[in-house]
């Protein structure tokens, strides 16, 4: 298992080394961050609509995204580190958060007593001051909204709407419906864009079929 992650690191190193390739050795984490958003999103379109080798093949290249930025890190002339501290530093989290599984008495939990642990040592850990500390403001719009009522719902708070009626309300209120019934709102989204895409698709073929048609005599 580890010598095709032994080869990638290999590659990658290649590539960033004196002789390698120009444009590999000029990224920066900065540079690179457009092109881990494009893959993360790719990745998610493999997983709704691809193939398992579309599925193989973007989680390769969101692979290729981690080992990348773990390159660059090493070459950090203060606070260098590379892939091996990186899996380290998330199998810990890993041990770290689940007690359950990796203590001699850990409980027997259910999933949703995990996630609760999960979050409870996460804000211990991290030392968070509020539920709402981590979610990132850059997150698409209407993720970000579930996440946020997700956070606020798992700590008991019970959070009001806003009244005002405006677009972002009636969003938010939807938003808020969806978690409800246990739907992700952003991937029911990008399903209805899906659909109206492909009616539109069917519109231009049958438009196209008709205007290429010859006329009736």
């Amino acid at each position: 298992m580890s010598d095709g992650l032994d080869r990638l690191i290999q590659v990658m190193d290649r590539l960033r080394s004196p002789g390698g390739c120009p444009w590999d050795a000029e990224q920066t984490h900065e540079s690179l961050t457009a092109y881990a958003l494009e893959e993360t999103y790719e990745l998610i379109e493999a997983i709704e609509t691809g193939t398992r080798a579309d599925l193989r093949e973007e989680l390769g290249d969101v692979l290729l995204q981690v080992v990348f930025h773990a390159r660059v890190a090493q070459e950090h002339p203060e606070d260098p580190f590379g892939i091996e501290d990186v899996a380290d530093a998330v199998a810990d989290k890993l041990i770290e958060r689940h007690p359950h599984v990796f203590e001699a008495d850990g409980e027997v939990l259910t999933a949703q007593d995990t996630h609760a642990r999960w979050e409870r040592i996460k804000k211990e850990t991290k030392q968070r001051e509020s539920v709402m500390d981590g979610v990132p403001v850059a997150q698409p719009a209407l993720a970000r909204a579930q996440k946020v009522l997700s956070r606020a719902q798992r700590a008991g708070l019970d959070t009001p709407l806003p009244p005002e009626p405006s677009i972002g309300a009636e969003l938010l209120a939807l938003v808020a419906r969806a978690q409800e019934q246990g739907i992700d709102a952003e991937a029911a989204l990008r399903q209805a864009t899906r659909d109206l895409e492909t009616a539109a698709r069917d519109l231009e073929r049958a438009s196209a079929v008709i205007k290429d048609s010859p006329p009736r005599t």
